[in-house]
């Protein structure tokens, strides 16, 4: 019995626990909600305007500098490396060219340009715009940052799969098990790694493939000329990326427009002087015979066939520039056709000239238009390499968006175009990779192997992530997938199986490429997700905040304190450590998150999300700046400006939505406008006009956040009567907080940033320990700083320590 009384009261016990538990979460659930009222759904989302034919014309000629120069460059190289060690019979020639033609036909147009193509983030292209695209689609990012407001964005586009489908099952499975999320993420990463390996390897063969021409008409010419030469050339090209393309920009499409039409012409005419037979290539049957002929020889000459797709995944990468429609079309009418006649004409050439299996591009042409197509084609070379570079910068940024990549100072070259950016520490990088492989292997064969293996790769990683595209994002029926599959799969792996005999021949340059960039990716993103679940377990109870009461228990000195944290609702763990040792903390603080969304854009008008936490006497309050993985953070943001800009329109705008009665207590969210000159000349300007000029400017801030009600506020709502002559209350009040805070800004913001250390707790295995201990502490000391990145000036930043074990 006794024992029973007690088991009773220790179930009571526990049910009070519990109950006060609960009580306890939901007052933190009511004290700091997650901003999910802050974003009304706009209906303005970003549509394709419809182009007229000359418009389209005129994109689809552009197109070929950006789009289409690395592709272009092939046929500078195939043909050697197809045959490295001559050619025994015309036939084969023929049969490696019906291969050519077929893989042209399949990879490049059918499967890219009029399939994967479509698989774009609102334009943006590659393995980490997919990866975003799946990210909206299935909760498989690894840092659970996101919140549904965050869906309301313009940019944040996703469909819905339908209960008990193939998508909404496939999408369960693939949430199920966290490894699989990261095995997706192995996967998006080592295509990355293999397109990083492309911004080294395409310049290098290139270059050197378009430079070696010279040696037709000087063949006593020394090899290590033609290096030396290859190796300015490259040294000049990365030398001049800071620049940017946009000065240089406008010649790339004449150039490689020059250079189809040169190739497309001399196909033509060597095609009539020497063979037309060469078009009987076009019937599959000699793929047959081929590999029926050369066996297993022919089988592994595939790498060579493999170079005629280069710049493929090049092309994908890179449609954000162009209509989709003008890529297709440029494509189709004018780059496929020149490329088919270049190809026939070498072939024609080769079938009577079989000892010029070594300079097949060059001999082949008349001499009369050698040194305008020399100089042509080292100008396309340059072009199709400059093509590469940028895009390598693109993923990068796109990287480091995600978490993937420590973070790379990062330029803007142009005011037009904001995609045009520049790395100076990655393009030292690649130029230094660069040079290596053009001075060591000092012959395009080598080089070929090595970019067959970085781009089959690439290819393989794209058709995997593109059945996820079919089931989750286009609901494609199963069987379509399938045969999508199937396809590309026996087309690739059989490129693949090629390439790894070559693996001894140079294509283990791209691998050790990829192994670098892929523990340095891994090393990074494992650290990042380690500290987002340390502040996600260690935030600290607003219960606690509001039992230090509004003073929190310490001096409120003048001023705005600016509190940046991971953590996008919960009080961070550096406040509690910051207030634990400093006996003072600022009249106003404001809780910071930076976060990136997998949307390739936030547009300026949303970016800013603003909450209060607590009641009104604490002047605490959240500010959520979201960013996409395209965006970057440009010195003349004015990054504090705008935040603080935001901070008055929010009070402004909750005062007058918000009865007095109930203002010491309310806690929501708005979206505000923060494009208006006149709040921002506010912020910027109040520290150098006199008392007079800034209520002038607070006039016009009041006007401007009256005039924004409505784009905020759905005009049934019955907040619209409130009108603000009508309540000398609310503009009192009002008016107080936000002279209050005028004031706090004029004594002084400070950016309050944590100094976080991680280190391999004690006991961790080797691995770990040289992982965390050696190569995370590493690219963290050489990688740039938050407050760098931000452009928070240095006299107003106070860095916290802590170290976190892991």
């Amino acid at each position: 019995m006794a024992e029973r009384v007690e088991a009773s009261v220790t179930e009571g016990e526990n049910t009070i626990e519990e109950r006060e538990v609960g009580a306890m979460w939901e007052l933190e659930q009511k004290l700091d909600q997650p901003m999910d009222e802050e974003a009304n759904k706009l209906n303005n989302m970003y549509r394709e305007k419809g182009l007229s034919i000359l418009m389209l014309l005129r994109l689809s000629f552009q197109s070929l500098g950006i789009v289409y120069g690395d592709l272009g460059t092939s046929p500078l190289y195939v043909f050697y490396n197809t045959f490295p060690d001559g050619i025994d019979d015309s036939e084969d020639v023929i049969g490696a060219l019906s291969l050519i033609i077929y893989s042209l036909l399949l990879i490049p147009l059918i499967k890219y340009v009029f399939i994967v193509c479509k698989a774009n983030d609102n334009g943006q292209g590659g393995t980490l715009a997919i990866y975003s695209l799946l990210c909206r689609h299935a909760k498989v990012k690894l840092i659970p940052n996101q919140h549904r407001s965050d869906e309301d964005l313009t940019t944040y586009s996703r469909t819905l799969s339908a209960e008990g489908s193939f998508a909404a099952k496939t999408k369960k499975w693939l949430e199920g098990k966290h490894w699989r999320k990261r095995a997706l993420l192995v996967i998006v990463l080592l295509g990355t790694c293999m397109m990083i390996g492309d911004g080294i390897l395409t310049p290098a063969i290139s270059v050197l493939s378009a430079t070696g021409g010279i040696k037709v008409i000087k063949p006593n010419m020394s090899g290590d000329i033609v290096v030396l030469v290859s190796v300015v050339i490259l040294i000049g090209l990365f030398s001049m990326q800071h620049y940017g393309t946009d000065k240089v920009g406008w010649l790339f499409a004449p150039i490689v427009l020059i250079w189809f039409l040169f190739i497309g012409s001399t196909g033509i005419y060597n095609i009539c002087k020497y063979d037309t037979s060469v078009l009987k290539a076009f019937s599959p049957t000699y793929i047959y015979l081929y590999f029926k002929r050369r066996g297993l020889d022919g089988w592994i000459s595939l790498g060579g066939i493999l170079l005629s797709i280069t710049g493929t995944e090049a092309l994908y990468a890179d449609i954000a520039y162009f209509p989709l429609l003008a890529i297709q079309l440029a494509f189709t009418l004018f780059v496929f056709p020149c490329l088919l006649l270049a190809y026939c004409g070498q072939a024609a050439y080769l079938v009577n000239h079989k000892e010029h299996y070594q300079d097949a591009f060059y001999a082949s042409i008349p001499n009369s238009v050698y040194w305008p197509m020399f100089v042509v084609a080292t100008g396309a070379a340059i072009v199709g390499s400059q093509a590469t570079i940028s895009g390598t910068y693109s993923i990068i940024k796109q990287a480091v968006a995600h978490g993937c990549f420590p973070r790379v100072k990062i330029v803007h070259t142009s005011k037009k175009f904001l995609g045009q950016i520049y790395c100076p520490d990655i393009n030292w990088i690649l130029m230094l990779g660069c040079i290596a492989v053009t001075a060591s292997f000092k012959n395009q064969s080598q080089i070929g192997n090595a970019y067959g293996t970085a781009v089959v790769l690439v290819m393989l990683v794209t058709t995997l992530l593109m059945v996820l595209i079919m089931l989750l994002v286009w609901h494609c029926h199963w069987i379509l997938v399938l045969i999508f599959t199937v396809l590309s799969l026996f087309v690739e792996l059989s490129y693949f199986s090629a390439v790894i005999f070559k693996i001894d021949q140079g294509g283990w340059v791209p691998l050790i490429i990829a192994a670098i960039s892929l523990l340095v990716m891994s090393v990074w993103h494992y650290a990042t997700v380690k500290k987002y679940e340390f502040e996600m377990h260690s935030k600290v109870s607003m219960s606690w905040i509001l039992g230090l009461g509004p003073s929190l228990g310490l001096v409120r000195v003048p001023g705005v304190g600016l509190v940046y944290t991971e953590l996008a609702s919960g009080v961070p763990h550096i406040f509690s450590h910051f207030i634990t040792n400093l006996p003072a903390i600022h009249s106003v603080v404001v809780f910071v998150c930076v976060k990136y969304l997998p949307v390739y854009t936030v547009p300026e008008e949303e970016r800013f999300l603003v909450k209060r936490i607590g009641p009104k006497t604490f002047r605490m309050f959240r500010c959520v700046a979201r960013y996409g993985y395209k965006d970057l953070h440009k010195k003349d943001d004015d990054f504090e400006n705008k935040l603080l800009t935001n901070l008055f329109s929010f009070i402004r705008i909750e005062t007058m939505m918000e009865p007095a009665s109930n203002s010491s207590t309310y806690s929501s969210t708005y979206s505000v406008n923060n494009t208006q000159d006149s709040t921002v000349d506010l912020i910027h300007n109040n520290n150098n006009h006199n008392n007079n000029n800034n209520m002038d400017m607070f006039s016009s801030m009041v006007d401007y956040t009256v005039s924004t009600l409505d784009t905020i506020v759905p005009s049934d709502s019955p907040h619209n009567a409130v009108s603000f002559s009508q309540d000398n209350t609310i503009e009192e009040e009002e008016t107080d907080e936000l002279e209050f805070l005028k004031t706090c800004k004029e004594s002084g913001v400070v950016h309050i940033m944590g100094n976080t250390v991680v280190k391999a707790r004690n006991g961790s295995g080797l691995p770990k320990k040289i992982a965390i201990d050696y190569v995370y502490a590493f690219l963290a000391k050489v990688c740039r700083e938050n407050s760098v990145i931000l452009h928070v000036p240095h006299e107003t930043l106070l860095n916290v320590g802590q170290v976190f074990y892991v």
